[in-house]
């Protein structure tokens, strides 16, 4: 596992998949920009400050403070969007070149590749909702956090990685097999997204990371350089 986390580092720094980071970072930001507008704009209209100056200074303060926590925790369902768009880009990026004496992977037809993206955002959503609830309990919103994405991100990431294989239903009974080694590689993702600005890059990591990973489980070992 660790050498599949490693090889994955060291693939999104390089050349080819320099326009897909670029494409998915802009993606993020703009949506994470969208979010953020919207909220601000409904937060002015709604609270009446009358000609209380000091008490909109105070209100935008305060909801700014809120709006970056809350954006922070939006950057795993972000991820989670836009991993159904550039995984399969990814994926062959990276078999094709550490994998080149294995059979190509299938890329998923697009709108079976959107529903489960989807499916999967929403249920992200709802997870980092909790953990952003749980703010109020020290402590246990990081954990939360970390276990709730690491199960998720691995499973939906692995499972991403598999399909190009084998069918969804084998994708799932690999994934219950090696269960341990999928939540540990998970919880690598969540914190690849707890770190501000690098979890820009979380798609990318995380598809390249679980392509090694189901690669090594599967027994093919990547083509020396």
């Amino acid at each position: 596992m660790i050498a599949a986390a490693f090889a994955a580092l060291s693939d999104i720094l390089r050349p080819e998949f320099r326009a897909v980071l670029w494409k998915s970072i802009g993606l993020t930001i703009a949506l994470l920009v969208v979010v953020w507008l919207a909220l601000e704009s409904f937060l002015v209209w709604l609270v009446d400050t009358g000609s209380w100056p000091w008490l909109a200074t105070a209100i935008a303060i305060l909801t700014g403070i809120g709006l970056l926590i809350g954006l922070g925790l939006l950057v795993a369902p972000v991820t989670a969007l836009f991993a159904g768009l550039f995984t399969d880009e990814i994926a062959g990026l990276v078999e094709r070149r550490h994998y080149p004496q294995d059979p190509p992977g299938r890329d998923l037809p697009l709108g079976q590749s959107l529903l489960g993206t989807l499916a999967f955002t929403l249920v992200v959503i709802g997870v980092n909702l909790v953990c952003l609830i749980l703010l109020l309990v020290p402590g246990v919103n990081l954990v939360a956090f970390l276990i709730g994405n690491g199960y998720l991100l691995g499973r939906e990431y692995f499972e991403a990685a598999a399909v190009r294989f084998r069918p969804r239903e084998e994708a799932r009974a690999l994934r219950g097999r090696h269960g341990p080694t999928i939540f540990l590689a998970g919880l690598v993702i969540g914190l690849f997204v707890a770190i501000p600005i690098v979890n820009l890059a979380a798609p990318l990591f995380a598809t390249a990371f679980m392509v090694h990973l189901h690669k090594r489980l599967t027994g093919s070992l990547p083509a020396a350089s």
